[in-house]
């Protein structure tokens, strides 16, 4: 059988089941991450909902975002670094065009950084600093943003992009940063505006259905490899009712054969 198998026909028929295997395990490999990037979904849904935590529970200064816990309700403690204040231009609330306004904290418990939007401002003259230094702020947990392009003025910048804060500044930072919803004690006057967290905004849950066309394909690329096989096995042994095994009435005399005897 191997000899058949290593003919130029069997060599493009081998080389053309690969091809159609291979095809039909990356369409299953597909179905698989798009179950679980459904299952991820889900899981940022219920983020808002979850129980407020301590920061320093769920992130590490430095660790990557953990995604499933994009808007989650956290609580940080520390004090307000007034000096290293700045403001994110082009932002937009209730209609109104202005600017986030954008206060680190020393983290109490790590020494690290925490970025905290304390709110929006629509002129800059209005972008007050903290009245008060040691606070604790419960917020909405957020990845940080990409590089901006532009120039902007002092004290300004387009996007909260924690990877130039964290040259800007030097030391340990969160990989994160919080929409302010409240301060104990309250460190923000009136003319600053809290930006609520933006909601969670996947478009489906887990599916078993992406799971089953996983199983499909791979199922379908288990059946090619059968036929393949079938075709080489009677290619060189025939078709099975040329395989049939003589019976003992096979070699009997027949009626024919007796009566020219």
């Amino acid at each position: 059988m191997l000899r058949r198998l290593f003919t130029l026909r069997w060599i493009a028929l081998l080389i053309l089941l690969a091809v159609v295997v291979g095809g039909m395990g990356f369409a299953g490999l597909w179905q698989l991450n798009v179950a679980k990037d459904r299952g991820t979904n889900q899981e940022v849904a219920k983020a808002p909902t979850k129980p407020v935590v301590p920061i320093t529970e769920l992130l590490k200064p430095h660790e990557t975002f953990p995604a499933i816990e994009s808007s989650r309700r956290v609580t940080a403690q520390g004090r307000y670094e007034p000096d290293k204040q700045f403001l994110v231009a082009d932002r937009r609330l209730d209609g109104q065009s202005g600017y986030w306004v954008v206060t680190p904290m020393i983290q109490r418990t790590t020494g690290a950084r925490l970025v905290i939007l304390r709110g929006f401002v629509t002129s800059p003259a209005a972008a007050s600093k903290p009245t008060r230094n040691d606070v604790t702020v419960t917020g909405g947990m957020a990845p940080g943003e990409s590089p901006s392009v532009g120039t902007y003025p002092a004290g300004q910048s387009g996007s909260i992009d924690l990877p130039a804060k964290l040259n800007e500044w030097g030391g340990d930072l969160y990989n994160a940063f919080l929409f302010a919803l409240e301060e104990k004690p309250n460190a923000t006057d009136d003319s600053i505006t809290r930006v609520p967290p933006p909601p969670p905004n996947p478009t489906h849950g887990f599916r078993f259905v992406n799971l089953m066309y996983a199983f499909q394909w791979w199922v379908f690329a288990i059946f090619a490899i059968y036929v393949f096989w079938r075709m080489l096995r009677d290619d060189v042994y025939g078709p099975p009712e040329r395989r049939r095994r003589p019976t003992s009435t096979d070699n009997e005399p027949t009626a024919v054969e007796e009566s020219n005897v």
